[in-house]
């Protein structure tokens, strides 16, 4: 029965060729989107779950709440001795393994040199956790201090195989390059995986470097990701006391600090405490962060499974449009089924079949796209996806049922309207449906509205992209060059870089900071009347505010003339003024009491308000500071109006005398800037493919239903061309009804949009206005196509001799 039901599909798909060829592709498009965003979302929300132990491995954490004029919030990047202490003194912890980004460093093998990301963990990373080895074994990874793992891409790279235990790569360890053992090569780290390495080195090498050497045994030292492996059936996350005593431990002085610098009155819950995070919460916890690394937003993989619901369901309303469509040519063929015995049922299941096997169809069709589209999608979400159905298990099953459920709802419409046709009816010739129903007409304004919100999503957010990046910022962006020196003695080589290119013509001037401009910031406090103020901190040199543009609106600048400026002195903007009440006057001279172990600063200057944080978040306080003790990870030099490039060879030239072996690396400080704007380049670019995709759909499904419109009315436009119907009024004729659904979604499409965008500029402290020209542009350019696809349609029959249309009828 199944077999004749698959053959008489097949038979009645073959006779409508362009339709079904519409509804296959159609489809196929929607799943295939629809497949590549179910990827992202399962990715998001499998983080971390290969792990074995992974329901037993915490990450710790510092929690801070309750302290006046500081936001609850949790920081992972914390102290080298934690793992070990906790260990030690709690029972309930198994292992600890301690991990370190690092930064990109040198890597080289003979002549072959690349710049690569060098991170550090302790020997039991590869027993705690679950990465897989392709050579060498878990327990003898990292054993050694001079040990180093490469993934399977970083050895291919290197040395062109992976089988490589025993051999030797050179890493630049601060100025020189020091030789590592390959002990062991590990399979690329998952995408779904929240640590990630490339080259992997042992956290006991990490502790014998000079800078790191404080950090050894001392607390006040952070940056260091601890993760724990608990033992099973353990609770030590939900006990506070147990915590709270661990932590009073190694911090004996600190609520005895916290009272004497008001942050504490001693009877309130104390503000900071460690805390244990599950493994598999790591990466969609937005309120703990370790250093600059901060969870994902799990809401932007729902939102991404809504644009690719929304797509789906338009293929599926073609499929339904264009099956309503096609029912007054297959009325006759229900009458005759009926008459000869076939029930209501039969026919349903009939009906029902031909549309899952043309979702089967379309789903091996789409199959076929994924791999084409999935590295364009890689670029546009910012990840590195595979579509693996090993790594996503859950992935075969999904897109089984998405199939089975995309056929049934596509299909389910009109297999109960075509089955429940009267065998009376039809051969009374009484059955005009069309594509003229208003259950049709509904679908088809839908799929509009979808299209239309998406593309008018689409401009907003490039609106919002553009005024961000073309807002003045307050300080002068343009024609700064960031020379990265992260892999030299910037102590030593900044001066002398700075010395050499000071009197060059395309120079302007030269200054250094200690991170990079934009992030990076850190927060300390300091008390004023009584209370407990935040202020965000940067280190620069005496030129930095000169080169950088800002304006000094009170007090003076830092001065080399001064020698207690490096130590003392500050110079704040004007959010830190006003959050004191203060005046601009006022402020200067003021000692901001307890804002330092090294000693407590003093205002000597205030600068304008600019944005050094992203646009959604308001200006906040701010201090520069000097250090004797400065060491610039980035120089900023301005260079001179016009053509960059003999700056960039001067500089170029000067760096290759400087630091002969480090290829010099620069960028352009507004692209920088930019770059903090990545998420929301990302959306624009996502929606507007969906806008446009959508837009593709709904066209290809009123392409074949303005065909179907067309052949039905064949008759009635011949008799119209006889009684002397006009070509210009036919066309008319059959686009109006298309035309009025088209404007229809515009006017609902409208409010909806608005309000849901509106809605997300609201997270940006400044953002641009939502104008009406942007819906008005949008409905013209939607209501175009719409026309030129239906009136291709019009055109054709208008211009048929009505001659040959009657006699064929």
């Amino acid at each position: 029965m199944l077999n004749h039901h698959v053959v008489i599909a097949l038979r009645n798909l073959s006779r409508q060729k362009t339709l079904t060829f519409i509804n296959v592709i159609g489809l196929s498009i929607g799943l295939a989107c629809f497949s590549l965003f179910l990827l992202y979302a399962v990715n998001e929300f499998s983080y971390d779950r290969f792990h074995k132990n992974a329901s037993q491995i915490y990450r710790v954490y510092e929690w801070t709440d309750g302290i006046q004029g500081a936001v609850p919030s949790g920081d992972a990047a914390l102290y080298m001795p934690l793992g070990p202490a906790m260990k030690k003194d709690l029972p309930d912890v198994e292992s600890f393994v301690r991990f370190d980004n690092g930064n990109e460093k040198f890597v080289k093998t003979g002549d072959h040199s690349l710049k690569m990301s060098v991170s550090f963990a302790d020997p039991d990373i590869f027993q705690v956790f679950s990465f897989r080895l392709l050579h060498g074994t878990a327990a003898g990874a990292l054993r050694d201090q001079r040990n180093v793992v490469l993934t399977r891409e970083k050895a291919l790279e290197l040395f062109g195989e992976t089988n490589i235990v025993g051999k030797t790569v050179d890493i630049k360890i601060a100025d020189h390059f020091e030789p590592f053992v390959v002990s062991a090569v590990a399979e690329n780290t998952p995408s779904n995986s929240s640590i990630q390495f490339s080259v992997l080195l042992s956290f006991e090498y990490l502790q014998t470097l000079p800078n790191e050497k404080n950090a050894v045994s001392d607390w006040h030292y952070s940056g260091y990701v601890n993760f724990v492996q608990l033992s099973k059936g353990s609770t030590l996350a939900d006990q506070k006391e147990a915590l709270s005593q661990f932590r009073d431990k190694y911090f004996p002085d600190e609520k005895a600090q916290y009272i004497k610098s008001g942050q504490w009155d001693g009877k309130a819950p104390y503000p900071v405490s460690f805390r244990l995070q599950p493994l598999r919460d790591i990466h969609s916890n937005l309120s703990i962060s370790a250093g600059s690394q901060h969870g994902t937003d799990s809401a932007y993989a729902w939102i991404l499974m809504g644009i690719a619901t929304a797509l789906l369901a338009i293929a599926c309303i073609n499929f339904t449009t264009l099956s309503i469509g096609r029912s007054a040519g297959r009325a006759k063929e229900v009458g005759l089924r009926k008459i000869i015995g076939s029930g209501r049922r039969r026919l349903v299941f009939q009906f029902l079949s031909e549309a899952v096997l043309l979702s089967a169809l379309s789903g091996i069709l789409s199959l076929g796209l994924v791999p084409i589209l999935l590295p364009y999608f890689n670029q546009l979400s910012g990840k590195q996806l595979v579509f693996s159905f090993s790594q996503y298990p859950e992935l075969g099953w999904l897109f089984a049922i998405v199939i089975l459920l995309t056929g049934f709802l596509a299909g389910m419409y009109p297999a109960f309207v075509l089955s429940g046709f009267q065998p009376l009816a039809v051969i009374k010739n009484k059955i005009r449906l069309g594509g003229s129903n208003i259950f049709t007409k509904s679908l088809v304004t839908v799929q509009f509205v979808f299209s239309i919100g998406l593309v008018t999503s689409t401009i907003i957010i490039l609106q919002q992209l553009n005024y961000m990046k073309s807002k003045n910022p307050g300080f002068n962006k343009e024609n700064i060059i960031v020379v990265h020196a992260e892999e030299t003695d910037q102590q030593k080589i900044f001066p002398l870089f700075k010395e050499q290119l000071t009197d060059y013509k395309g120079i302007a001037g030269i200054s250094g900071a200690d991170a990079p401009f934009g992030t990076g910031y850190n927060q300390s406090g300091f008390n004023y009347s009584g209370k407990h103020e935040q202020a965000f901190h940067f280190t620069a040199d005496a030129d930095f505010i000169k080169v950088m543009g800002m304006q000094l609106v009170a007090g003076r600048n830092f001065d080399p003339l001064h020698p207690a400026d490096s130590a003392d002195g500050a110079i704040v903007n004007e959010a830190l003024v006003s959050d004191l009440s203060l005046t601009n006057e006022k402020v200067l001279g003021l000692k901001l009491n307890g804002y330092s172990r090294k000693g407590d600063p003093v205002v000597i200057g205030v600068v304008r308000n600019f944005n050094f944080l992203p646009l959604n978040q308001q200006i906040s306080a701010l201090l520069f500071r000097q250090s004797p003790h400065f060491i610039p990870l980035e120089f900023f030099v301005r260079i001179r109006p016009g053509d960059p490039g003999p700056a960039i060879e001067r500089m170029k030239k000067t760096w290759a005398s400087l630091v002969p072996d480090i290829p010099f690396h620069y960028s352009f400080l507004d692209d920088d800037l930019d770059q903090v704007y990545k998420t929301e380049t990302r959306w624009s670019a996502i929606a507007g493919w969906a806008g446009g995709i959508s837009i593709l759909l709904s066209g290809l499904g009123l392409f074949g239903l303005a065909a179907l419109v067309s052949v039905n009315r064949t008759k009635e436009i011949g008799i119209r061309k006889i009684l002397g119907g006009s070509v210009t009024g036919i066309i008319g004729l059959l686009s109006k009804e298309f035309m009025k659904l088209v404007l229809l979604a515009f006017i609902l499409a409208c409010p909806l949009t608005f309000y849901f965008m509106n809605k997300w500029l609201q997270d940006y402290a400044y953002r641009t206005e939502l104008d009406w020209w942007v819906f008005a542009i949008t409905g013209l350019m939607v209501m175009l196509i719409a026309f030129m696809t239906v009136g291709y349609h019009a055109v054709r029959t208008a211009w048929v001799n009505p001659a040959k249309i009657l006699r064929t009828e």
